[in-house]
């Protein structure tokens, strides 16, 4: 089992800063992949960015050049860091933790991120 606990969403204006933290615990070591999904209203949840274990990273087009994702692995921590904050950006952000052998995915309880004037 792993647990995932996310924390740092808010409001903030057009244009600014947000850093997203997911906290890891649990059988880490079966862990191949972390990532950042969102899910706005009325909308499915969709992919944001990815880390792998081997530290390659890959984004959704509408966040490339504006968010970071990166890990801490002695911390157990996943980040996501947020630039540029869009009104289209307002969602409820989860934190995911896939495992490949056998698979299944953790979920985090998700964090409010609202960008707005």
């Amino acid at each position: 089992q792993v647990q995932l606990v996310e924390s740092g969403g808010g409001l903030v204006q057009p244009g600014g800063s947000l850093r997203l933290s997911c906290a890891a615990s649990g059988s880490i070591f079966s862990i191949n992949a972390m990532g950042w999904y969102r899910q706005a209203p009325g909308k499915q949840r969709e992919s944001v960015a990815v880390i792998t274990s081997g530290g390659m990273t890959s984004y959704a087009d509408s966040v490339k050049g504006r968010f970071t994702i990166s890990r801490d692995n002695a911390k157990n921590m996943v980040y996501l860091q947020m630039n540029s904050l869009k009104p289209e950006d307002t969602a409820v952000y989860y934190c995911n933790a896939k495992r490949l052998q056998p698979f299944y995915d953790y979920w985090g309880q998700g964090t409010q991120v609202t960008v707005s004037s």
